[in-house]
């Protein structure tokens, strides 16, 4: 018996619908397998977010008008804010006492880590319980390090807020339980921002400090930050986050002062703001390996804030020499008011100042982005 096998001659046609279908299967593969990448990577972000807000309860903060959002509201003083121009670009063109034309660092640092939006002055009468367990700032403008440089201004030493902190460990108490609460301090990350004001202030302005040179003062300086952050320690705090100065020769102010005619950065101011940036981190370094459990780490500000200046163009300001608010060249808190709303800039997101020392609210997100991306993370 013989048998034939049968061939069917496939054609032409046949064979590219195959080819197609072969393809279109394959692409249909890749795009699920794209789409499963995608998936992955927003379940890990989202958990790492969730992570970040479980890990840091509460942010906490120390220090001058940088980081003021209002405690300084009811003291008799000059260094406030509280009053138009300044908030025209916050939450309801509100002047709450923050040293800008909107948010301030820790308003960023506070949402970036997906704590709240805004991080309240202790003082602020309006404070809840809620308030209290997300961290508060107990920061004061014209505070330095140096005791002698908040008593002339009036306002809350680096001291005094380390008193509002003991009361605010018991009102937490209180508000979340003892043991609830020491976990609140122990977990939240604590940030200093101070220094400007003993150089720029103390130092070159007024003779308070004149029996000093600039070495001698800036050991002073280092010396009375490691008190105090010792004295953190002692009362519980572990995760410290200590920021340097900025390029202090480069603000308005100095510029408008120091600059000569063409308003240059000036250099001494600068070399002043290094050499104190270079002490605190050896500082830092040293505490880290004598203080047990403990996380301290210094925020490069100048370099940030120094490269926003030099290549301001780079990031969309179309103006760095000079601040937003009034003429932009010596005006600052009582100088910086409604009466000079003639000579305030319309558009503030190309200004990097908005007076002639603190920095826009744009500028300051800009600031803080790389510190809270770069150098945080280590506390967590």
């Amino acid at each position: 018996m013989q048998i034939y096998i049968y061939h069917r001659k496939i054609s032409l046609e046949e064979t590219q619908h195959a080819r197609a279908r072969t393809q279109l299967d394959t692409r249909m593969q890749m795009a699920a397998n794209f789409l499963y990448i995608i998936f992955l990577l927003l379940v890990t972000v989202i958990v790492l977010q969730s992570n970040v807000t479980a890990e840091v309860p509460a942010l906490i903060v120390f220090g001058d008008s940088i980081v003021d959002p209002g405690n300084n509201n009811g003291l008799k003083c000059l260094a406030k804010c509280n009053f138009p121009p300044y908030g025209r670009d916050f939450k309801g063109q509100s002047a709450t006492g923050r040293f800008s034309n909107g948010k301030i660092p820790t308003d960023f640092i506070a949402s970036q880590l997906g704590i709240k939006e805004y991080l309240p002055a202790y003082l602020d009468p309006g404070l809840s319980d809620e308030d209290l367990l997300t961290g508060v700032s107990f920061a004061s403008g014209g505070a330095g390090f140096d005791n002698i440089t908040a008593e002339v201004a009036s306002v809350y030493t680096l001291w005094n807020q380390l008193q509002m902190f003991e009361e605010y460990k018991r009102k937490l108490e209180s508000a979340a339980g003892i043991e609830r609460a020491a976990k609140i301090v122990k977990d939240s990350i604590y940030i200093i921002i101070a220094g400007s004001n003993d150089i720029m202030v103390t130092y070159f302005t007024s003779n308070l400090r004149s029996n000093y040179d600039i070495p001698s003062y800036v050991d002073y300086i280092v010396q009375a930050a490691s008190s105090f952050i010792k004295n953190l320690h002692n009362l519980g705090v572990r995760k410290i986050g200590i920021a340097g100065v900025p390029p202090l020769g480069c603000v308005p102010m100095v510029r408008t002062i120091r600059g000569g005619i063409t308003r240059e950065c000036v250099e001494i101011y600068n070399q002043a703001s290094v050499l104190l940036n270079r002490e605190l981190s050896a500082e830092l370094t040293r505490l880290t390996h004598d203080l047990p459990i403990s996380q301290i780490i210094y925020l490069d500000v100048y370099s940030i804030l120094h490269d926003l200046i030099m290549n301001s163009s780079h990031y969309g300001f179309e103006e760095a020499t000079r601040g937003c608010c009034g003429t932009g060249k010596v005006e600052a808190t009582l100088l910086c008011n409604e009466e000079l709303s003639a000579l305030t800039c319309q558009d503030t997101s190309k200004y990097l100042f908005w007076d002639a020392f603190h920095p826009t609210e744009r500028a300051y997100e800009l600031l803080v982005t790389p510190l809270v991306k770069n150098y945080l993370p280590i506390l967590f």
